[in-house]
């Protein structure tokens, strides 16, 4: 690894736009922001982004490589993503496809705190796959939902989330939920052996943030669900440090960066900046799910989460979704076992969620 942020795009001219120029004005507009004839030589060289490759694709677009020093940066998350994707954001015709981290940057962002070993070490399964499934709908109680959670861990699901959408609703008041679920699964703990844990949904804004994240340590959850491109990504790094609880990201709002000829790859975000951030899992919508991601994007971004990056530690893929039951296995055997397997409506549908769950377990251990 080098000592620059090098980036790779693939970049659609428009009308009027040569590659040259195109690429060039990324350089400029993501780091001084001004033309070449305002810089003196100084600037140019220290700071301003460097091109060190522009080739034309058969396609007609093309593929260029910028290496942006790390002054430009500083070691902060915040301007790192402003690098990244910034101004050039407001801009058509650019996505980034690839990047190449310096190690000094890896060591300023540090990535997980628990990471795939650790949240082995939290669920007490050594090996295998883990199975994750989600509290819904929007619209029951804190008791149905704490039911629905108790369920769960009877049946030995090892992670029983809240769904993303459930927050602090009228319904099921976070602190009422946050209560009765954790008692949940410490009841069923006490009636099987096995433990289960709750991760409640943590996502809101900056002054509430810190609240339900202690309240959630003080329950005794081991970790939290938190949608980091809705509370800002760098609440991953905050919830990391501050309060110590395993995090598993969900990649609500992150759509909308991910168009064919603009934005970012989906291993990027899911991958790359959610583990980056602090993300110890990622969750993002499977192939043959309800979201249409190919087998390719969910294998790039299993491989971006699990890959060897210095000394960060590697995230657990977590593929939902709109996952069947009946095809789990068949995900783990191509996906391998370090992921977690997140279905919901497939469980539900099956009406006994308590049987359900443990028979899915079971096919997924011999998977």
């Amino acid at each position: 690894m080098s000592d620059r942020l090098d980036i790779t795009y693939i970049l659609t001219c428009q009308a009027g736009e040569t590659a040259e120029e195109k690429t060039l004005g990324i350089a400029l507009e993501q780091t001084v922001e001004l033309p070449q004839s305002c810089l003196d030589a100084d600037l140019q060289t220290r700071i301003t982004g460097r091109v060190d490759e522009l080739v034309a694709l058969a396609d007609g677009r093309y593929r260029a490589r910028i290496s942006y020093p790390l002054a430009a940066i500083g070691g902060e998350l915040t301007q790192c993503l402003n690098l990244l994707f910034g101004n050039i954001s407001l801009k058509r015709g650019i996505r980034i496809v690839d990047i190449s981290w310096p190690e000094p940057l890896l060591a300023a962002l540090g990535g997980p705190a628990y990471g795939i070993a650790g949240l082995r070490q939290l669920t007490g399964q050594a090996n295998g796959p883990l199975l994750c499934s989600a509290l819904k709908p929007v619209g029951l109680s804190a008791a149905q939902l704490a039911e629905r959670c108790y369920q769960f861990a009877l049946g030995g699901v090892h992670i029983i989330k809240d769904d993303h959408g459930v927050a602090d609703q009228p319904d099921a008041p976070f602190a009422e939920r946050l209560a009765l679920c954790q008692a949940a699964v410490e009841r069923a703990a006490d009636e099987t052996g096995q433990r289960s844990l709750y991760f409640p949904n943590v996502t809101a804004s900056y002054r509430e943030l810190p609240r339900r994240l202690q309240a959630a340590k003080d329950a005794g959850c081991r970790g939290v669900l938190i949608s980091p491109w809705i509370t800002g990504l760098d609440a991953l790094r905050f919830a990391r440090d501050e309060f110590g609880l395993a995090l598993m990201a969900h990649p609500a709002l992150t759509g909308a960066c991910f168009g064919p000829d603009h934005g970012l790859a989906e291993e990027l975000l899911l991958g790359d900046l959610f583990r980056l951030a602090g993300a110890d899992a990622s969750i993002y919508p499977n192939a043959g799910g309800r979201f249409g991601f190919s087998v390719e994007t969910c294998e790039a971004i299993n491989h971006r989460l699990r890959r060897p990056l210095g000394a960060v530690k590697p995230s657990m893929p977590t593929p939902g979704g709109g996952m069947d039951v009946a095809r789990a296995p068949e995900w783990v055997r191509r996906y391998g076992s370090d992921i977690i397997v997140l279905i919901g409506g497939s469980l539900y549908a099956q009406g006994d969620l308590a049987g359900a769950s443990k028979a899915l377990r079971e096919a997924l251990t011999a998977a």
